[in-house]
């Protein structure tokens, strides 16, 4: 379960980039008002958390089948 949290978390932080790269549009910023919000703060926080432990799955003998 927190496998798929951290995924959905990473996935989450990796369209924001994207949002960034391509829009020059920090979608994050714009829904908590402001990268320096205590809602984007901890969103940003818990997006680095999960790639973190995202960074345990190239690890895991069960990578490919994750939460199976």
């Amino acid at each position: 379960m927190l496998d798929k949290i951290a995924l959905a978390l990473v996935v989450i932080g990796a369209l924001n980039w994207g949002s960034i790269g391509i829009f020059q549009y920090d979608l994050v910023a714009a829904l908590f008002g402001g990268s320096a919000a205590i809602g984007s703060r901890i969103v940003y926080t818990l997006v680095a958390l999960a790639g973190l432990w995202a960074i345990s799955f190239f690890f895991r003998d069960d990578a490919i089948n994750m939460g199976k």
